[in-house]
C-alpha cells in the first residue's frame, strides 16, 4: 500500500508538470516524442501501482484469511515486491512501438516487460498456493472462488502483457480488440474478482453478521461474473486477432485486402458477445447489491466469537513484561528503572 500510495504521487506530479499561461490554461512542460515517453510512464505505472501493487495488499491479506492458512512464503511476498518495484517503472515504453521513439528505449522496455514476467507470478503462485492442504475449501466456499480465480486472470493477464510487449507480436495486436481484452482480464477477472471476494469477507463483519445473507447467492453471483468475464475477453481476443490479421492483408500488387470498415463490420458479432459478456457480469453485480442489502437489514448484530486461546488472560507473558522480573522497570528489585528489550 505505500509503494502504491507513494509512486502514484510520483507519477501525478511528474506526469502534470506543466506552464501556466493564464489562470485556466496551462501548456505540458513536454512536447513530442518526449511527452509521449511521460504520458506512457504514467499511464503503465498507474495500473502497476495502481492496479497491481494496491490490490496484492488486498490480496495477501484476504486469502490467508478466508482460507485460514498462514501465506504460503514470506519471502517470496518481498522479493517479487521488489522486483515489481523496480521493473514495473521500465516498461512504459512497450506502449510505443513502431513509432517515434527511439529503437533502444522501445527495446529496453520490452526487455523490462519480459522480465516482469518472474515477480508478477511470484505474486501469483504465492497466493494460490496458499491453500496448500486446504484445496478441499475450494468445494464449498465460493468467497475464496472469487479470491483464487481472480489470482488465475491476474497469473494470465500478467503472462499476456509481457507477450504482447514484443514487437512481433505487438505489431499484430496494437490497436486492436486484443489490447481491450487484455486490459479488460486484468481489470475485471483480477481487481473486481480480488475486490468481491474481499467485500463479501468483510461485510459481515462490519454490521456484525455470521455471514453473508445467502452463500448460495454467493456462488451463483460467482458463476455468472466468470462466464461473462470469460466471454468479454475470449471474443475481444479473438476479435483483435482477427482485425490485426485484416488490417495487414495485401493484394500481389500491394494494395490493401480490406479496408477499414470491412474490418469494423467483421467484428461486429464478437461486440454482441462481448455485450452478452458485460450484461452477465452486471447482473452478477446486481445479485450482490441485493445479497449485501439483506446482509446490512438482516436480525440483530451478535458479538464475534474470540479464538479459543486468544483471550488476554491465556496469552503467555512476554518475560520483559513479567513483574517479577529483574530487568522490568517496575520490579522493585530494579531501583534504577532499567528498560529491558524483549530479548530480555
Amino acid at each position: 500500500y505505500g509503494a502504491f500510495i507513494l509512486t502514484v504521487a510520483i507519477l501525478h506530479l511528474v506526469n502534470s508538470a506543466a506552464i501556466p499561461v493564464t489562470m485556466w490554461k496551462s501548456y505540458s512542460a513536454y512536447a513530442g516524442v518526449q511527452d509521449a515517453m511521460i504520458q506512457w510512464w504514467y499511464g503503465h505505472n498507474a495500473v502497476g501501482f495502481f492496479l497491481t501493487a494496491g490490490f496484492l495488499g488486498i490480496m495477501y491479506y484476504f486469502v490467508p484469511k478466508q482460507a485460514e492458512r498462514p501465506i504460503y512464503s514470506y519471502r517470496l511476498s518481498v522479493v517479487h515486491f521488489w522486483a515489481l518495484i523496480f521493473t514495473y517503472m521500465w516498461a512504459g515504453p512497450h506502449h510505443l512501438h513502431y513509432t517515434a521513439l527511439p529503437d533502444w528505449a522501445q527495446s529496453l522496455g520490452m526487455v523490462f516487460s519480459l522480465i516482469l514476467l518472474a515477480p508478477s507470478w511470484g505474486g501469483m503462485i504465492n497466493g494460490i498456493m496458499t491453500l496448500s492442504g486446504a484445496w478441499h475449501k475450494l468445494r464449498d466456499d465460493p468467497i475464496l472462488k472469487f479470491l483464487i480465480v481472480s489470482l488465475s486472470f491476474y497469473g494470465m493477464s500478467t503472462f499476456e502483457g509481457p507477450m504482447l510487449s514484443i514487437k512481433t507480436v505487438n505489431g499484430l495486436a496494437h490497436y486492436t480488440d486484443w489490447i481491450i481484452g487484455h486490459v479488460h482480464s486484468g481489470a475485471l477477472g483480477w481487481v473486481a474478482f480480488i475486490s468481491i471476494g474481499a467485500m463479501y469477507y468483510m461485510i459481515p463483519k462490519l454490521y456484525g453478521r455470521k455471514e453473508m445473507y445467502s452463500i448460495k447467492l454467493i456462488s451463483i453471483h460467482f458463476w455468472i461474473a466468470t462466464l461473462g468475464v470469460v466471454l468479454y475477453i475470449a471474443a475481444l481476443w479473438i476479435s483483435g486477432v482477427m482485425q490485426g490479421l485484416m488490417w495487414r492483408a495485401v493484394n500481389s500488387d500491394g494494395t490493401l485486402t480490406y479496408t477499414f470498415v470491412e474490418a469494423v463490420k467483421a467484428s461486429y458479432p464478437y461486440w454482441m458477445i462481448r455485450l452478452l459478456g458485460g450484461v452477465l457480469f452486471f447482473s452478477g453485480m446486481l445479485i450482490m447489491a441485493y445479497n449485501v442489502f439483506k446482509t446490512v437489514a438482516a436480525g440483530k448484530a451478535y458479538d464475534a466469537p474470540i479464538p479459543e486461546g486468544m483471550t488476554p488472560g491465556s496469552l503467555p507473558m512476554p518475560a520483559y513484561a513479567n513483574p517479577a522480573n529483574p530487568a522490568n522497570p517496575a520490579n522493585p528489585a530494579n531501583p534504577a528503572g532499567n528498560v529491558a528489550t524483549q530479548g530480555d
